[in-house]
């Protein structure tokens, strides 16, 4: 929270002062800001300060995640392989078509982050020219359609994507967190606020003392 304030003193009056300085600097500076967490949620926990997030949010963009734009995976596929072919002194000059059809198929939920980190490991894996990549490792890919839920705007996608951690994690809210890298408090809000809940024929999971667990 100090720093927010810092940070939000350097966008409104435009100066700062060095670390161990008295004199003030004055700077004329655009920041373009990115983030996965749910602001809105953090800023009504009291963990993010809610003057900074207006400060930030003049010109927001909504960027759609990789799963809704699956006509750019063949594309950052072909990118990867070549990049990490070339700083490993490899040449990998061909795709499998079984290959790229599962890769294209998979949801992706660590976005493009998670699919650069796969085809680095896949040409790590590939003695020759043709990429091995391991896709019996990646999750089965679920529709929306298998999973009922209709895809009709941003609140749609996101409870499409947070269900898709949740399935992946048995219903564990604190390992659907770790995978969509956000704390369990600000998940277990934006399940409340979607209409999530666990099914009926998942069981709660315990501690070993007999306690509630994670639910």
């Amino acid at each position: 929270m100090e720093l927010q304030a810092k940070l939000l003193r350097v966008l409104q009056e435009q100066e700062f002062e060095r670390l161990g300085s008295n004199r003030t600097h004055k700077v004329d500076v655009r920041l373009i800001a990115a983030t996965h967490r749910d602001l809105p949620a953090m800023v009504k926990q009291g963990t993010f300060r809610e003057d900074l997030y207006y400060r930030l949010k003049v010109f927001p963009i909504q960027v759609p995640s990789l799963r809704q734009r699956s006509e750019d995976i063949p594309r950052l596929v072909r990118h990867f392989t070549a990049l990490y072919a070339q700083r490993m002194n490899k040449r990998i000059d061909v795709i499998p078509a079984d290959t790229m059809d599962a890769l294209a198929r998979y949801a992706w939920p660590g976005n493009i982050r998670e699919l650069q980190n796969f085809i680095e490991r896949a040409v790590i894996l590939s003695p020759q020219s043709t990429l091995r990549a391991p896709t019996s490792e990646l999750e089965p890919f679920q529709s929306p359609k298998d999973l009922h839920v209709p895809m009709n705007g941003l609140a749609e996608v996101e409870r499409d994507h947070i269900l898709r951690a949740l399935e992946a994690s048995n219903w564990v809210v604190s390992g659907a967190a770790a995978r969509l890298r956000m704390k369990r408090t600000s998940l277990a809000y934006r399940m409340k606020k979607l209409g999530i809940r666990r099914p009926a024929e998942v069981p709660r999971k315990r501690s070993v003392a007999g306690a509630a667990g994670d639910d």
